[in-house]
């Protein structure tokens, strides 16, 4: 977990940056697809035009846009969202969405994206939007 020391500055542990996007965030984009699929019962849907989101029984747990939009992720980080927004590529999630501690994130087409980081928030927003049986079937965090 990411420790915030005072003065409102996020103190990562180390690596927990690292995996920045070597390749286009196409790729990148396809790669945290691929991560959250595997989770038990995950699967693609496609709510609106711009969007091929993850889901468990249809019920969304993260919002990703599609190859060859802007890049962005959308996640419900129930205890970790306070400390989420205070990373430069954060805010609250649009339409309402933030004010039940859902995150988005968007990176410019240069920026490193950091793909760690990006698959826990996916856990968190799996082990938050997941119902609770498959949940119990996952290992311990």
């Amino acid at each position: 977990m990411l420790a915030l020391p005072t003065g409102g500055r996020y103190s990562a542990p180390d690596g927990y940056f690292e995996e920045a996007r070597t390749t286009s965030a196409d790729d990148v984009l396809l790669q945290l697809r691929e991560f959250g699929l595997a989770c038990p019962q995950g699967h693609t849907k496609s709510p609106w035009p711009g969007h091929l989101d993850l889901a468990v029984r249809d019920k969304t747990i993260v919002h990703l846009s599609i190859e060859g939009e802007p890049f962005s992720i959308s996640c419900k980080l129930v205890t970790s969202w306070p400390k989420a927004l205070k990373l430069p590529f954060a805010r609250p999630t649009a339409y309402g969405l933030g004010k039940s501690s859902w995150v988005t994130a968007t990176f410019a087409d240069d920026a490193k994206i950091p793909m760690q980081m990006l698959q826990d928030w996916i856990d968190k927003s799996y082990r938050a939007q997941a119902p609770q049986k498959t949940v119990a079937t996952l290992p311990t965090k």
